[in-house]
């Protein structure tokens, strides 16, 4: 399926062109014609000859980027000076950067900033550890801890080509919540090292969110670092999409009007992300939920190609113990979420499901099926892509969720947040806005990362999990 043109393919093209009347036509129409999306054209230099322009577009991917540019080569009177990829000129340097609050420009600024005033700094801290809170950057500080080996579709490539995806997370962190983040790419794939550094580095940050680790080592990573740290560590690639997911479902359900205690779920995929779903739904009510992987469903007994997550599934869900391909899971369901693939289910399966069936294909960047391909036949249809109605993003989750746990100093992460933080997602859609194609709000609402915010302190203040006392507003 040929996806669209995306702004992660865009390109920005230097061209020398005959100034002459038309010319411009001839570019623009090339670009067009070769399925480019337009953007930006400015006007750079007029000499007496030739007109210097950049032109931006988009493209569908690299290959297709390549094939505009040398449909332009080809239009008589344009020269091609340069091509920029605009993604690649966003990464120079880096996304990310760190400021001082203060000026140090007199020697009293550096004498209380530094040596010798910050030393009685550092001996309340000793005296009281909890003052690290209030007197350093620990506050307002998460570590976004990756080994590389499942970062986004890309797979195992290491912590080095994973620091733009950490860098990016740290961004969004600091720019939708006012978060510090510091991507921590660890050059180690032993379980036991990652722990046992994460818990040396703890001491200057306020909670830790692990990424794009893959399973099973991330359970064990994330259960181990829970038990033995006392500040919150998140893995966002299972709880982060659990709880978009859920928000997601939870509109879904009011626009086809069914209940979660009634409908039947069906995961492709029992991965990190799908395993933390599941549980999460079954933890609000969900009761039927049947889960796949590429050699079929997962039911209690099966042998075939299994690891400690997909035993989980095949004992906690699939009570009938259905066996074979996912079509025969989809016969009757209510709801299709995806967390795998391209490709995985077809308009045939779809077309099995039950009356007004729910479709989240989340796989980026293709997902598990096309929109338009099951098009009227979807009453509520979502993906993970941003060039579709109801992106399923886990930026609507990550930073209101620690934005809230740093305001009250939580010491852990529990399912009573990540709840709450659900509902607070679903509830910014309102009743008249709710439709099939808005169920989920934008990432750049900026009532999302206030609500999820005080959804998960309030948690954390109602299940005891809170350091900072709870404010008492007094007439």
């Amino acid at each position: 399926m040929i996806g669209a043109p995306s702004a992660s393919y865009s390109m920005t093209v230097r061209l020398d062109i005959v100034n002459r009347p038309g010319m411009l036509g001839k570019v623009t129409s090339a670009i067009g014609k070769a399925g480019g999306d337009i953007g930006a054209i400015d006007l750079v230099q007029v000499g007496k000859n030739t007109v210097t322009r950049d032109i931006t577009f988009k493209a569908r991917d690299d290959k297709h980027g390549a094939q505009v540019v040398d449909r332009l080569r080809a239009v008589s009177g344009v020269k091609v000076v340069n091509v920029s990829d605009r993604t690649f000129l966003m990464h120079l340097g880096g996304k990310i950067e760190v400021r001082g609050k203060m000026a140090v420009k007199t020697r009293d600024d550096l004498s209380m900033a530094y040596t010798p005033g910050v030393a009685r700094v550092c001996m309340a801290i000793h005296e009281d550890p909890e003052k690290a809170y209030t007197l350093t950057i620990k506050q307002n500080c998460v570590a976004v801890v990756t080994d590389g080996t499942a970062v986004l579709g890309l797979g195992d490539i290491g912590p080095r080509a994973a620091m733009p995806v950490m860098e990016g997370k740290a961004l969004l962190f600091k720019e939708l919540a006012g978060v510090d983040a510091f991507p921590l790419c660890l050059a180690t794939k032993d379980a036991n090292e990652i722990v046992k550094i994460v818990k040396a580095i703890s001491p200057g940050f306020g909670g830790i969110n692990l990424e794009d680790i893959s399973a099973p080592r991330c359970f064990t990573i994330e259960e181990r670092l829970k038990k033995e740290l006392d500040i919150p560590v998140f893995h966002d690639d299972q709880h982060g999409t659990a709880v978009v997911v859920l928000a997601a479902l939870i509109n879904a359900l009011k626009i086809v009007k069914k209940r979660m205690s009634d409908v039947t779920v069906v995961f492709s995929g029992a991965g990190a992300s799908a395993t933390a779903t599941a549980k999460l739904l079954m933890k609000v009510g969900v009761r039927h939920v049947i889960g796949a992987d590429r050699s079929g469903l997962l039911y209690k007994g099966r042998k075939e190609n299994m690891n400690p997550m997909k035993v989980w599934f095949a004992e906690h869900t699939n009570p009938k113990r259905l066996r074979g391909e996912i079509g025969q899971a989809l016969e009757g369901a209510d709801v299709f979420i995806g967390l795998s693939g391209p490709g995985v289910v077809t308009l045939k399966d779809i077309k099995r499901m039950a009356r007004d069936p729910i479709v989240f294909a989340m796989a980026n960047p293709v997902p598990e099926i096309m929109p338009e391909e099951v098009d009227r036949h979807v009453k509520v249809m979502a993906t993970g892509r941003s060039d579709y109605p109801n992106q399923i993003n886990n930026v609507c989750g990550f930073p209101g969720f620690f934005r809230g746990l740093l305001d009250v100093r939580a010491r852990t992460v529990n399912d009573e947040m990540k709840i709450a933080a659900a509902h607070a997602i679903a509830n910014i859609v309102s009743k008249s806005e709710l439709n099939a194609e808005y169920i989920t709000p934008s990432v750049f609402d900026k009532r999302v990362v206030e609500a999820v915010a005080s959804a998960v302190a309030q948690a954390a203040y109602d299940t005891g999990v809170a350091r900072r006392k709870r404010k008492v507003v007094t007439a």
